[in-house]
């Protein structure tokens, strides 16, 4: 990705994913849980499965599963929002569920699940309770992290941010793309 500014303001990024300019800002998107992003490259051909929606690791006792999602940020002094592409982990049963009715189009549910991508700003992230909550269209579904849950990524998801932090943000994460 590379950005155009003007005035220290973000205007326009190209797409690093499909190559086109776009005007708004980019959702910080991560292309795999943590869990699987830590596996050596053996482990991942070996134990790992991973595509754009789904990922599963098979270890010797246990599977663990993961789906794709999305997290709005309210950007309190800005007319956007920031857009995160995440992933959850979800039991057996969700999982299962949520795989069987993928391309329903109008499967609406919820789940439990755990945030499992590391947010840089926020040192560990993995582990925060999440509401799933699925959409009609065959949408990505969007989590809500428990408001009860003391981290500062919680206190900042339903307080908001600023446009600078917003900014310094999609700048880390262009930084450590490229």
């Amino acid at each position: 990705m590379f950005w155009k500014k003007k005035k220290n303001k973000l205007t326009e990024f190209k797409c690093s994913e499909c190559g086109q300019v776009h005007p708004e800002w980019p959702a910080l998107a991560f292309s795999s849980p943590a869990n699987y992003h830590i596996l050596s490259d053996d482990e991942k051909s070996v134990i790992g499965k991973l595509d754009t929606d789904f990922c599963e690791i098979h270890y010797e006792d246990q599977i663990d599963r993961f789906i794709r999602v999305t997290l709005t940020q309210k950007v309190n002094d800005a007319c956007e929002t920031l857009e995160y592409g995440l992933w959850v982990s979800l039991s057996e049963k969700s999982y299962s569920d949520y795989k069987e009715n993928f391309n329903n189009q109008n499967h609406e549910t919820g789940y439990f699940g755990w945030l499992c991508s590391n947010i840089a700003q926020y040192g560990d992230t993995s582990s925060i309770p999440c509401d799933v909550m699925t959409k009609s269209g065959n949408n990505r579904p969007e989590i809500f992290p428990h408001e009860n849950f003391d981290h500062p990524f919680v206190r900042d998801y339903y307080d908001g941010i600023t446009k600078k932090e917003a900014e310094k943000r999609i700048n880390e994460m262009i930084k450590n793309v490229g």
